[in-house]
């Protein structure tokens, strides 16, 4: 079974209604800042339960408290609904 490839009208859609969210080498894209080092990490490890249980994993860097992330699935050569997905998943644990 072939994962779709997103088209550049759900890409626009989902940016407009995300708006933290961007493009950027073709992938999703979103720097998050938190108060310190173990927020971030925090925030991290929610998001590697939550990437886990959804068999799709973030490319992504911490420094002290900022995490940076980017979305693709690899698999399809693009972003899929399986980033989308996972980026609103990110946002719901920052507003909460």
């Amino acid at each position: 079974m072939s994962i779709k490839l997103t088209t550049d009208n759900q890409i626009q859609l989902f940016l407009r209604q995300n708006k933290n969210w961007l493009i950027k080498d073709n992938k999703l894209h979103r720097d998050f800042q938190f108060n310190n080092f173990v927020a971030a990490f925090g925030f991290m490890t929610q998001v590697a339960l939550i990437a886990e249980r959804q068999n799709h994993h973030p490319e992504w860097s911490n420094v002290y408290n900022k995490v940076i992330v980017d979305l693709t699935t690899h698999e399809a050569g693009g972003i899929t609904e399986r980033d989308f997905n996972l980026a609103k998943a990110m946002d719901v644990l920052i507003i909460s």
